[in-house]
């Protein structure tokens, strides 16, 4: 039980502390209620420098105009102090030099990656080769992801049930693809509250 994009979540425990990849930015800033509701909750998000760039600065051939619309949100969020980003030490960036000729991925995840072990934060991603990575070099319960946020947040009653399909309408119009994760991991909150009121079940 609890398998998702290759990682197994417990709706009943997230991280509120995280060192977000580009791509988890999108998808939780896709969502206003999503997001309105994590910071609610006391979810912080910080990135590296790397991650800053790539999300407001990397050149992109033809943006979308929910891209754009994407980019203002993060652009407005870092502005109300919301979002921070950070550099990373001499130390650490020649390891994730060393990482990215090795592993060949994305310089942000990698650096994202080593923040987040340095720090002792959670590194929350939806790229599932990243999820892999991060595991083999950090405690695998810090690596977590969007629809786990999503689905501790229903859990602990911060989000309704009813609020669901809002948050998946809200994603698709931004141009993100997470609505069968999102469905997944509901179906896991689910079983968690099956399994509250009928402990024998996993006897």
């Amino acid at each position: 039980m609890g398998e998702l994009l290759g990682m197994g979540i417990d709706p009943s425990n997230f991280h509120k502390y995280n060192v977000i990849d580009t791509c988890a930015i999108w998808n939780i800033l896709s969502s206003k209620l999503l997001y309105t509701t994590a910071n609610n909750a006391g979810c912080l998000f910080c990135c590296t420098y790397f991650v800053y760039y790539e999300c407001l600065y990397k050149p992109r051939a033809n943006p979308k105009q929910a891209e754009i619309e994407l980019q203002n949100r993060f652009r407005q969020e870092y502005e109300n102090g919301k979002f921070k980003y950070y550099h990373l030490t001499i130390e650490d960036l020649q390891d994730v030099e060393v990482l990215q000729v090795r592993k060949k991925k994305d310089k942000g995840e990698l650096a994202s990656i080593a923040f987040a072990k340095k720090t002792r934060q959670a590194f929350l991603t939806d790229d599932r080769g990243a999820r892999i990575e991060a595991a083999k070099s950090m405690n695998s319960k810090m690596v977590q992801t969007t629809p786990h946020l999503l689905a501790w947040l229903i859990f602990i009653n911060y989000l309704s049930d009813s609020d669901l399909q809002p948050i998946i309408d809200e994603h698709k119009k931004s141009d993100r693809h997470l609505e069968k994760h999102f469905l997944d991991a509901y179906k896991i909150v689910l079983e968690y509250r099956l399994i509250a009121l009928n402990p024998k079940i996993t006897e």
